[in-house]
């Protein structure tokens, strides 16, 4: 294993994303137009337009960054260039899955559309939060998380990102709680994450059994390349296995430090990161330091990567 492409998450969005690929790439310009025709309404107007405010809401954001991502590794793909593995952080997951021809375009951005709203309905607004935990371990977070959760009062670690850092999410209340009791054991920062809902706990679970019911119905074929899951931080190819992580995904956690380590193990030497943002490439230069890393953003990030990767 020697080349992952790698695509982000909810996070990295902004208005006016893809601007200059869209402007200069017809493939980008008709992976946007079937975007809007496979929601049936103008994403691709909110992407460049905005308002912000609406782009960030998660049923919005979500086939946002997966259609500037797929139209990002199109060009990578159209210069030649595949990678050996994939993998996405949590809803980057499915923008994997359309590189690896084991979901069509359509039925991702569809989904995830769907996904977002799920997500946002399983908790009332305003009830839920999510906190990142920097530089603490995880053994400790968790401990706390145990100590100060309870049925009517959740935190949980949810994401883990790289070495020192670590998300948790659950009841707003709870992960303010927690949150301070982390200071105190000896993190350097709690941060509030500006979110509307609780990703990746348990309290995700009502999305999970929504997203079950529409990922039932989507034709999800065997991977042309391993996927490594976020909820065990494993290889997948299998349709069954898939499907089946893509449900437990949204109500578990994100094991994306885990995810790079076995990637690191199998031989893991570039990746590149696909999509709007460079927070993955931050978090590859936490865990894997000899791994040389690109990121494909905009015509300038592009041009470079494909220079460098048909090089190599």
């Amino acid at each position: 294993m020697k080349q992952a492409f790698v695509f982000p998450g909810q996070g990295s969005q902004q208005v006016g994303m893809m601007r200059d690929l869209y402007d200069a790439h017809a493939t980008v310009r008709e992976r946007f137009a079937e975007a809007d025709e496979a929601l049936g309404f103008r994403l691709s107007d909110l992407i460049f337009e905005g308002p912000a405010e609406k782009l960030m809401q998660t049923e919005f954001t979500q086939p946002a960054i997966l259609t500037a991502s797929v139209a990002a590794y199109e060009l990578l793909a159209a210069a030649g260039l595949q990678p050996d593995v994939v993998a996405g952080h949590s809803l980057g997951e499915y923008s994997a899955l359309v590189a690896a021809q084991a979901l069509s375009f359509a039925d991702a951005v569809r989904t995830v559309h769907a996904r977002g709203r799920f997500m946002q309905e399983a908790v009332p607004l305003g009830t839920g939060g999510m906190a990142a935990v920097v530089r603490l371990d995880r053994e400790t977070i968790i401990a706390i998380c145990d100590e100060v959760s309870r049925p009517d009062h959740v935190v949980q670690a949810v994401n883990f990102n790289c070495p020192g850092q670590v998300v948790i999410a659950g009841h707003l209340p709870a992960v303010e709680e927690a949150g301070a009791e982390m200071k105190e054991a000896g993190a350097g920062r709690v941060l509030m994450l500006p979110v509307s809902a609780p990703f990746h706990s348990s309290l995700m679970e009502p999305a999970a059994v929504k997203l079950a019911e529409v990922l039932a119905a989507v034709d999800i074929r065997p991977a042309r390349v391993p996927v490594i899951a976020n909820v065990d931080a494993r290889p997948l190819t299998e349709a069954a296995e898939i499907r089946d992580a893509l449900v437990r995904q949204a109500a578990h956690p994100v094991l994306w430090e885990d995810s790079v380590r076995y990637m690191l193990a199998e031989g893991l030497q570039v990746q590149t990161e696909v999509g709007p943002g460079t927070v993955l490439t931050g978090f590859m230069r936490k865990i894997g330091r000899s791994v040389t890393t690109h990121a494909v953003h905009d015509a300038e990030s592009l041009a470079q990567t494909v220079a460098a990767l048909q090089e190599g």
